[in-house]
């Protein structure tokens, strides 16, 4: 009996994903310029790390963003490019909540 064989991919699981590439696009494609060198974020971008999209989300929105950012199509970074940014991305630490920076604290 024949049988038909079906394979299924999954967004996320398509490409290895490399930390150390996605930094290195990062600041390639000035990322950096509006996001900060940390992805912490500025007054031109948004924080991006931690992230909070998955990696399929963080395509998709690249490629049809809101606000000001401008669209990557996958001719400017294709979507490995994108997964090894966001490997990047999950790689910096949450920053420390406020009340734990003694700084902070003092300021009343």
């Amino acid at each position: 009996m024949n049988r038909l064989l079906l394979v299924v991919l999954l967004p996320g699981f398509m490409f290895a994903q490399s930390a150390e590439n996605g930094k290195r696009l990062f600041t390639r494609d000035g990322c950096y310029e509006c996001h900060g060198y940390a992805a912490q974020g500025t007054i031109a971008g948004a924080r991006l790390a931690p992230p909070v999209l998955n990696a399929q989300g963080m395509i998709r929105y690249i490629r049809k963003p809101a606000g000001a950012m401008p669209a990557f199509t996958d001719k400017v970074l294709s979507d490995q490019e994108v997964n090894d940014i966001y490997a990047y991305l999950k790689t910096i630490p949450a920053p420390k909540p406020v009340k734990d920076i003694p700084l902070l604290n003092q300021i009343k």
